[in-house]
């Protein structure tokens, strides 16, 4: 008789599933002895939903394809010099920053889930994390790729390895990948599984990759859009694993709700970054962080929240901080790299006068009243020719490891500042949510490598700028300054004539 032929769900069972180890003469507990320590408790595994019936033999095939798609356009993009047509050269430096910043830690990603996928139980988890660890590994290739050809024609690209480790803000997303991989799996799964991918990503991903669109950058916008189908899978697993936890025990709610206030507020930090790029950086500009904001989080997040709140899931804790401060978080943090400029991988700039009134536009209840003074004072100093930099180090937060650079809300000409004391050691904070994260679990966060601290014990180039800068990998006057009369300004305007 001919072998019934199976039906895909059988299929997708045999290929999955059925793989499980049976175990005979072992303990199952010691050999997933990661999977109870966090105080999770799974009652049955089968229980797991997988969001998409991918077996390994199909998702070979479907990536396949698209590496051969995006790899067409990257090498049309480069044989018709496609660095040529961006805006203007002050637009490479946002994508300077997406290589240096974003791309290191989608390798780390690629690390944790393929860590993690051992911890757990039950298969459908396990193939899950070593898809989604595949997905991670395949996307800083095809960024650092895609990026390869301006490393050709600019400054700035061609260390960004070795600055990941060294450069003082890019220690910002690097610990934070660092907390997540350093915690337990069911936390990892809950800081970069929903918190960054379902909750986040888009307000990283969306903006910025139209954001290339509007500005010429064709080999962007193709790898984000090769990236996105991953990205569709990545965001429903995520969902999926938060409601696995909620409907496997009710101990788990308070538990997982910790989890979400922790790593929203620590992905809003890193954040910052991003709100910056879309305000001041992109020179044809899609929308500003405040509506991005608005529309990516507070319409769709505030929707995730309402069909969570069955569960018992609320909202998280500093929402309510984030919505004072998507007013004031890129100003903030773009005037702290223009003033640093200095020691940064990329170039600055003030705005232009259309830009200013952009960004009065943007932001009416606050901008003039608070930020456009101080370009206005910048502009009158680089006219003079007193372009500012600040030679002082930054105080550095313990928790998020940006620097003590935003204010308070009610009053945004006051820096923010917390303080708490541990084994007889001063500790510093950005904020109320990042001193709370570092309170709750404060062994952890003692060992962080902050580089302002690590520049006072000389651990890092020598005590003045120019061995620091060394250090990190960067070349002064081309890596670094402001963009005016840059090499890359420079050779911008030798390739468009400009006299």
């Amino acid at each position: 008789m001919a072998a019934k032929k199976l039906n895909l769900k059988d299929k997708y069972g045999l290929l999955t599933r059925d793989l499980d180890w049976e175990f005979s003469y072992q303990d199952r507990k010691e050999a997933f002895p990661f999977e109870e320590f966090e105080g999770i408790k799974i009652t049955d595994w089968d229980k797991w939903e997988d969001p998409f019936r991918l077996t390994m033999d199909a998702y070979w095939k479907y990536q396949s394809e698209k590496e051969k798609k995006l790899y067409a356009i990257l090498d049309a993009f480069a044989q018709n010099n496609g660095q040529l047509n961006v805006t203007d050269p002050r637009y490479v430096n946002a994508i300077k920053i997406f290589l240096t910043a974003i791309s290191p830690q989608e390798y780390q990603a690629h690390q944790g889930f393929a860590h993690i996928g051992r911890q757990y139980g039950g298969v459908g988890a396990r193939v899950a994390c070593q898809m989604q660890s595949l997905d991670e590994l395949r996307h800083v290739q095809t960024q650092v790729h895609a990026m390869s050809q301006y490393n050709k024609y600019f400054d700035g690209f061609q260390n960004w390895s070795h600055m990941q480790d060294r450069l003082w803000y890019l220690s910002v997303p690097t610990s934070f990948f660092h907390d997540a991989r350093s915690a337990g799996p069911f936390e990892f799964l809950v800081a970069i599984g929903f918190s960054f991918e379902y909750v986040l990503t888009n307000l990283l991903f969306v903006p910025f990759m139209s954001g290339a669109a509007y500005n010429g950058d064709m080999a962007t916008v193709t790898f984000g859009f090769s990236a996105q189908s991953d990205e569709a899978r990545h965001m429903t697993l995520g969902l999926e694993v938060i409601k696995f936890l909620l409907e496997q025990h009710e101990d788990n709610v308070p538990i997982v709700q910790k989890w979400i206030d922790k790593w929203f507020w620590r992905g809003t930090r890193l954040l910052s970054v991003v709100a910056m790029m879309m305000d001041y950086m992109l020179p044809n500009k899609v929308m500003s962080w405040q509506e991005a904001w608005e529309v990516y989080f507070e319409e769709a997040g505030g929707a995730l929240f309402k069909d969570l709140a069955r569960y018992g899931i609320k909202i998280p804790k500093f929402a309510d901080q984030v919505e004072k401060e998507k007013e004031h978080v890129s100003h903030q943090a773009w005037w702290t790299f223009y003033t640093y400029g200095q020691a940064a991988g990329f170039h600055t700039w003030i705005p232009t006068d259309e830009e200013l009134d952009w960004l009065s536009e943007k932001y009416p209840n606050t901008f003039d009243k608070y930020y456009r003074p101080r370009w206005e004072y910048a502009k009158q100093l680089e006219a003079e020719g007193k372009r500012f930099y600040n030679g002082t180090l930054l105080q550095l937060c313990s928790t998020c490891q940006l620097p003590l650079l935003f204010t308070e809300m009610d009053d945004p000409t006051l820096i923010a500042h917390r303080e708490t004391h541990y084994q007889g050691e001063h500790y510093h904070f950005c904020s109320d949510g990042c001193k709370e994260i570092f309170e709750e679990e404060p062994e952890k966060y003692v060992q962080s490598w902050l580089p302002v601290h690590q520049i006072y014990q000389g651990n890092c180039g020598g005590p003045d700028l120019p061995g620091i800068l060394d250090f990190c990998g960067i070349n002064v006057g081309s890596d670094n300054l402001d963009i005016k009369g840059s090499p890359d300004e420079v050779r911008w305007k030798e390739w468009k004539g400009v006299a």
